[in-house]
């Protein structure tokens, strides 16, 4: 698939390119731990729901979920009746899924319905896509009711470098902002949403972002499925403030490309990103996938995993090509292999068995990440 001539690597991005090229890999230089309970206690998760999740901005979906104005969608997966909405302007919301009537659910399903208003289905309150009430049936019967102060209740939220974040109560959402450089030089915002789909994991949600966190399993959970595209061990990484970014490629293929030339960078090198606290980015070659992690319980995560492609598919070959790349990724890497190991290990460390994980040098990322959550639970 060819990549837009526009975009570019940001200066990180080619510095980690650089960083595996020259065999320079960000290794840690000794042996860590971390206490199992991180995993298993409950009420280290209440605290993280509290203080983690309840505080923080994160990602809730791709903009390509909501590719048109006009466009709403029903999201549950965090616990709360939410609504994605992009309005007539093409600019982003997140709401409560609630009637200021009466509090009725707005929008059911999964699927993004597109429409001239949301209109409530119990008693056929209107609103906009922007979330103003426009109509009330019978408004005779609700004399003085101004229809200004009962638009629908929005959470904060920013759409930046073809994500939209939301955050449970008011704040900072520098990072997602600051971050649209590294997502724009993908061109993430103009790809095409060709598949979701919502993994149930038996795991804590830590042990899921550990699995992006380290390519020391690569050759060994992944040997009979991605595996052989990678060398053992032959990875560079960097923090982004709480955010982690790494790169992962054949050195010596990478010895040989130009580093400006962005298409031939991005078939040598796998970036991801590690989105504090619970969202995974990978950018494969040609295309991205985005796995939204939602804790439900101590041992419970929902995942999203979209995939993004750089424009919807015209001809059976190119249909036939992502088919393959979401079964390679979706079906078999991550729900076969990455989401397997973590509910395995879940049941592991809920055994008792052992009161500590052991993290080698190639696990330099775990330790980042739970120093991150640990500092995060102290405010």
């Amino acid at each position: 698939m060819d990549m837009p001539s526009k975009q570019r690597p940001t200066d990180g991005q080619l510095a980690l390119a650089r960083e595996v090229a020259a065999g320079r890999n960000s290794h840690g230089d000794a042996v860590t731990s971390l206490p199992a309970s991180v995993y298993t206690d409950p009420e280290r998760f209440r605290f993280e729901q509290e203080r983690l999740f309840s505080r923080l901005p994160q990602v809730i979906a791709p903009s390509a979920l909501l590719p048109r104005t006009n466009m709403a969608v029903a999201h549950d997966g965090f616990g709360t009746p939410l609504l994605l909405t992009r309005d007539g302007q093409g600019k982003a919301h997140v709401f409560f899924n609630v009637c200021r009537h009466r509090g009725t659910r707005l929008v059911e399903g999964e699927e993004a319905v597109s429409s001239p208003k949301v209109v409530c289905p119990y008693h056929a309150w209107c609103y906009r896509y922007d979330g103003e009430l426009t109509g009330i049936p019978r408004s005779d019967s609700f004399p003085g009711v101004d229809k200004a102060d009962h638009r629908l209740v929005e959470l904060p939220n920013v759409e930046a470098g073809g994500l939209i974040w939301f955050a449970r109560k008011e704040a900072d959402f520098s990072d997602a902002t600051s971050l649209a450089a590294e997502f724009d030089a993908f061109g993430l915002g103009g790809h095409h949403l060709y598949r979701r789909r919502v993994h149930d994991v038996a795991a804590n949600w830590k042990l899921i972002m550990d699995a992006f966190l380290e390519s020391y399993h690569v050759q060994r959970l992944h040997a009979s499925s991605i595996g052989k595209f990678f060398a053992d061990g032959i990875t560079a990484a960097d923090a982004i403030g709480p955010h982690q970014r790494s790169a992962v490629g054949r050195a010596e293929y990478l010895a040989r490309i130009d580093h400006e030339d962005w298409a031939a960078l991005r078939g040598a090198v796998t970036f991801a990103y590690q989105l504090f606290p619970a969202t995974v980015i990978v950018v494969s070659p040609d295309y991205v996938n985005l796995m939204v992690l939602m804790p439900q319980a101590v041992g419970r995560t929902l995942v999203e995993d979209f995939m993004l492609i750089p424009r919807p598919p015209t001809t059976a070959d190119e249909e036939l090509h992502w088919e393959k790349s979401w079964n390679l990724l979706d079906e078999g890497t991550f729900a076969g292999e990455d989401f397997r190991a973590a509910a395995l290990g879940q049941e592991g460390l809920s055994s008792g068995a052992i009161d500590r994980l052991t993290l080698g040098t190639l696990e330099t990322g775990l330790h980042f990440f739970h120093s991150r959550v640990t500092e995060a639970l102290s405010f």
